[in-house]
């Protein structure tokens, strides 16, 4: 968004999903009252609506996280641009464009966002988290002062451009993969790891692990240092009795004769093993396509026993095939890693 003598566009990309704003810096009369819109079914987050609620964390903040990025902007002394230029009594109101088709995601995060800039602000929604839309729709407006909306606006798009693009190739995925359920992984950016597992909710996937705290995840160096996989899963098991701790357990393997031990350990009883990932099973091969075989023996070979979870060589075009080997999730790192 842009204060200027007439009304131009800007846009801004992320992921190639764009959303375009633009702000009319005459004054105009005083605001009315906007009404969101309706979710079918909405949960109240910190005294604000969502369609899709946050993931939960025991230590995230998410409107620490707000500030932090608006203070990141502000530095010690504001807005100089703003503080020169437009007077404190200005009022405007700037529209949300959408410049490329996909998935809206971070309205509710711009809401929280607004509203701790200055509540004073009206914000009017056409379209929830979650909905298509299409290159060219308005789907949003905001109302109030102009200095508020400045300060906020490249917050709002840097938050919802980059949940978006999470959010659009999520459900890209998630479309394609079924019957199988899509994943993401820890592999998210540096403090933004509740927004971008929030993002991928909004696409339609499912939350792996929020991080080391839920989810006892066995990997190749986990099991190296631990003698093997069945020490691993043995030493698992009784940290957990002597703790008190009760938590799904994943056991990494990268070939059939792996996931053979962990069938042979779990098969002599009760075991906390709940979900079994079967790691680059899945062949790459020159033509582009890929190979599903090891993973289909492997699914088949757990017959139902545990939970199945296939990783690596991951993409749009190869999750089809890999979502009909009859595994129960894919998981991706790239839908919320490095962009």
């Amino acid at each position: 968004m842009e204060v200027m003598q007439s009304i131009r566009s800007t846009s801004f990309a992320l992921n190639s999903r764009n959303i375009n704003t633009y702000l009319p810096s005459q004054a105009i009369p005083r605001p009315r009252i906007f009404y969101g819109c309706k979710a079918v079914s909405t949960v109240t987050y910190k005294n604000f609506n969502m369609t899709v609620p946050p993931p939960a964390h025991p230590t995230y903040d998410l409107t620490a996280i707000i500030r932090l990025a608006l203070a990141e902007d502000a530095g010690y002394i504001g807005d100089i641009s703003c503080l020169a230029t437009i007077p404190v009594e200005q009022e405007a109101e700037a529209h949300f464009l959408a410049k490329e088709d996909g998935v809206i995601a971070g309205i509710a995060m711009a809401n929280m966002i607004f509203k701790e800039v200055d509540p004073q602000l009206k914000v009017e929604w056409s379209r929830n988290d979650g909905n298509d839309v299409d290159r060219g729709l308005q789907f949003g407006s905001v109302y109030g002062s102009a200095r508020s909306i400045l300060v906020a606006e490249r917050v709002v798009l840097n938050f919802m451009q980059r949940m978006s693009g999470i959010a659009t190739l999520t459900k890209a995925m998630a479309d394609a993969a079924r019957p199988a359920r899509i994943l993401e992984t820890r592999k998210t950016a540096p403090a933004l790891r509740l927004v971008d597992k929030w993002a991928v909710l909004i696409g339609g996937g499912e939350n792996h692990r929020m991080g080391l705290f839920d989810m006892v995840m066995l990997k190749d160096n986990h099991i190296s240092v631990a003698g093997g996989i069945t020490n691993a899963i043995a030493s698992v098991e009784r940290y957990l009795k002597l703790h008190n701790l009760h938590m799904p357990v994943e056991v990494e393997t990268r070939t059939l004769e792996e996931v053979k031990e962990v069938l042979s350990y779990t098969g002599q009883g009760r075991s906390v093993v709940t979900r079994i990932m079967l790691d680059n099973m899945i062949v790459p091969l020159p033509n582009g396509d890929v190979d599903v075989s090891m993973l289909k023996e492997a699914v088949q070979l757990i017959n139902g026993r545990f939970e199945t979870e296939a990783s690596g060589n991951v993409t749009l075009d190869t999750v089809g095939k890999i979502g009909t080997t009859g595994v129960t999730f894919i998981s991706r790192c790239k839908m919320v890693g490095a962009r």
